[in-house]
Formats: structure tokens, C-alpha cells, sequence
């Protein structure tokens, strides 16, 4: 989840190429229209099934519910949802995922922890992305950081660059973990 532009797509695209075939990765898009991004993930090599809400913000379990029954994954898959970019409504819902993760990228400001705390308190990670840009926006990422724990002391913060690929590494190794941690 994050808002539009944050890097959600070129985050998976890059995991997609990098390690997706460990993870057997299939993807749930969602956006209010277009197929741009399920292009991105097809080509990229996974399987993707795109979810067009209209006017609306967010996904919902019933969606996502027929969007897993059309990949139809094995059951050593993992399933990314990629939420419609809006850091307010998908926090809301329930999609039945073992884990949310929020990205945020810096070219967004080192506040929005604080103007959209329950996006962040429902996150199990955030991801700060385009860290490359961090200088050339102003942007201070020790107080983006003490606004994620004073919102949610138990979410981990994972420092990215998707273009870059600076980061990716620890963002692997959560993936890995955290499939460790559903299987056992």
C-alpha cells in the first residue's frame, strides 16, 4: 500500500526479475483503471491478475478472494496485493494478507506517518523508497522514522532505492522470513 507514485510497481518488478521465481511470486493489482501496471508485472515475469475498482479506493476481500481463485496459485506461492495508491482507505479493510506493508517514498514528504497514522499503525513493515533522492528533497529520514514508532513501535523500516536497488537485499530477506514464519 502507499500513495500513487511511491514506487509499489517498480518494487515489484525489480523483486520479480531479482527473486521471483523463489518465491513462485503472482500478483494481485489494483487500480482504479488501466492495465499499465499488470503490463509492468507480465513482462516483468509473473503472473498478475489486474482488479479495476471504478471509483473506488481501495480493494476488498471479496476481490481479492475471485482474483486468487482465477491465478489459482500452488500452494508453495506468495501473493502480492498491490493495493490502489491511496495511503487512507486500504488501511481499513481487512484482505485476509499474513502481513501489510506500507512504502513511502521520500519524494512524499518525512510527515506522512503523522497526517495518515493508520495507514503506518497497520503496517507490519515500511518501506522507505527512493532513499537515493533523500538529499535532493530535504527529506530527514531519522524523523520520518520517529514517526513511524511513535505510530507503530513494532513495525520495521526497510530503506530502499527499487531504481537503484540499494536496500533490496534486507527487503529479500523479510520476504524470506516472513514466508518462513507463515509456513511454520
Amino acid at each position: 500500500m502507499s500513495s500513487p507514485g511511491a514506487g509499489k510497481t517498480t518494487l515489484l518488478e525489480r523483486t520479480i526479475r531479482e527473486v521471483g521465481s523463489e518465491f513462485d511470486l503472482q500478483i494481485i493489482e489494483g487500480d482504479q483503471a488501466s492495465t499499465l501496471d499488470a503490463e509492468r508485472i507480465r513482462a516483468a515475469g509473473s503472473k498478475v491478475i489486474q482488479i479495476n475498482t471504478g471509483a473506488g479506493c481501495h480493494l476488498d476481500a471479496d476481490m481479492v478472494n475471485r482474483a486468487i481463485r482465477q491465478l489459482k496459485p500452488a500452494s508453495n506461492s506468495t501473493i502480492v496485493i498491490e493495493n490502489v495508491g491511496n495511503l487512507i482507505c486500504p488501511a481499513l479493510f481487512d484482505l485476509g494478507e499474513h502481513a501489510k506493508v506500507v512504502m513511502a517514498a521520500v519524494t512524499d514528504g518525512d510527515e506522512k506517518p503523522t497526517k495518515y497514522p493508520h495507514m503506518f499503525r497497520s503496517a507490519t513493515l515500511v518501506i522507505l523508497n527512493k532513499i537515493d533522492l533523500a538529499q535532493h528533497v530535504n527529506f530527514d529520514v531519522a524523523r520520518f522514522a520517529e514517526n513511524v514508532r511513535q505510530i507503530n513501535p513494532a513495525a520495521s523500516i526497510i530503506k530502499v532505492s527499487a531504481t537503484t536497488g540499494h536496500g533490496l537485499n534486507d527487503w529479500y530477506s523479510w520476504l524470506r522470513q516472513t514466508r518462513s514464519v507463515q509456513r511454520s
